[in-house]
C-alpha cells in the first residue's frame, strides 16, 4: 500500500483553516446570524386549504396585506400550509389574518393551530443552545482525554470547534435562517465529526505501539492512509443522502440538511488534517500512548 504524505501538506491545510476561520469569525462579528422565529419570537399559524395550496400566492397575499417578513411553507400534505410571522400576534389578529386569506381564495380555509413564541422564550432558547454546544465539546474533551490521552483530547476538541465555527460562519455569510433544526444539525455534526476523529486517533495510537522505528510524522501518515478509504466512503454516502434531503426534503428541513452538508464536508477534512496536525504540533510520540508495564515484586526488589 502506498503511503500518502498527508503531513507534508499540513502547512497548506493550516493556512486554509486559518483563512476559513477568519472569514467565519468576521461574518459572525459583523452581521451575526439570521435568527429564526424559534430564537427571536413570533407567531406560527397552520391552516388547511380545501384544495391544493399555492404557496407563492399565499405569500403574496399576506405581503400585500402588510404582513412583512412572512414565511410560507408546505407542511404535511399539499393542502396544509405553515405560516411564520416575525411578530407576536394576538388570537384576534391571527384570525383576522386567516380571514384575509379566505377573502382572497376561492378554496375553503380552516385554521388548524396558532402558536406564539415570546422574545424572552427565544432568548432563553438561544442561551440553552449555546450551552448545549459548549457542554458537548467539554464532554468530548473529557471522554477522549480519558479514553486516549490529553493531546488527543485537545486535537479532537479543536477539530470539532473548527467544524462548528465553519458551519456558523457559512450560515452567517449566506444570511440563511438559523433555527432549532439548524442547531440540532450542528450538534449532530459534532457527533459525526467526533466519530471520524476517534477512528483516526485509535489507528494512530495502534500504529505508535506497533511501528517502533517510525517517527511521529510517518506514523500519522500511515494511519491516515489506512483510514482514508473508510472516511471517504462513509462521508460520500452520507453527503448523497443529505443532498437528496436538501433538494427534495422541502423548506421545513432545508436548513437542517444544508447545515449537515456543510458540517459533514468540513468534518471529513478536519478529521484528516486538523486533529492530526494539532497532534503533531503538540509533539505526540510513542511515549504518550505506551502501555504502562506493571512491576510485580516485593519492596526490596525480590520477585514474589
Amino acid at each position: 500500500m502506498k503511503i500518502l504524505p498527508f503531513m507534508a501538506w499540513r502547512r497548506f491545510a493550516a493556512g486554509f483553516s486559518l483563512i476559513a476561520m477568519l472569514i467565519a469569525g468576521g461574518a459572525l462579528t459583523t452581521q451575526s446570524l439570521n435568527w429564526g422565529l424559534d430564537f427571536t419570537g413570533g407567531t406560527l399559524v397552520e391552516v388547511e386549504y380545501g384544495d391544493t395550496a399555492n404557496l407563492r400566492e399565499v405569500r403574496k397575499i399576506l405581503e400585500d396585506s402588510g404582513y412583512a417578513g412572512v414565511v410560507v411553507v408546505a407542511f404535511g400534505t399539499d393542502r396544509d400550509v405553515l405560516i411564520r410571522l416575525p411578530i407576536s400576534y394576538s388570537d384576534e389578529q391571527g384570525v383576522a389574518m386567516v380571514d384575509v386569506l379566505r377573502r382572497a381564495s376561492s378554496s375553503p380555509i380552516e385554521l388548524r393551530r396558532m402558536e406564539f413564541v415570546g422574545p424572552a422564550v427565544g432568548e432563553e432558547l438561544r442561551e440553552q443552545g449555546g450551552l448545549a454546544m459548549l457542554l458537548a465539546l467539554g464532554l468530548v474533551m473529557l471522554y477522549v482525554g480519558f479514553r486516549f490521552q490529553f493531546k488527543f483530547a485537545v486535537g479532537a476538541v479543536m477539530a470539532l470547534a473548527h467544524d462548528v465555527l465553519f458551519v456558523l460562519g457559512f450560515f452567517s455569510l449566506l444570511g440563511l435562517e438559523f433555527d432549532l433544526t439548524v442547531l440540532a444539525a450542528i450538534l449532530a455534526v459534532i457527533g459525526y465529526s467526533l466519530n471520524d476523529t476517534i477512528v483516526v486517533a485509535d489507528r494512530i495510537r495502534e500504529n505508535f505501539r506497533k511501528l517502533r522505528r517510525s517517527n511521529s510524522t510517518e506514523v500519522i501518515d500511515i494511519s491516515l492512509t489506512e483510514t482514508l478509504g473508510r472516511t471517504l466512503v462513509t462521508s460520500l454516502t452520507t453527503l448523497l443522502v443529505l443532498l437528496a434531503l436538501a433538494i427534495f426534503g422541502g423548506e421545513m428541513i432545508h436548513g437542517f440538511a444544508l447545515a449537515l452538508l456543510a458540517g459533514v464536508a468540513i468534518g471529513t477534512y478536519s478529521s484528516i488534517y486538523v486533529s492530526a496536525t494539532i497532534l503533531l504540533a503538540m509533539g505526540v510520540s510513542k511515549e504518550d500512548v505506551a502501555i504502562p508495564i506493571k512491576e510485580s515484586g516485593s519492596e526490596d526488589g525480590s520477585q514474589v
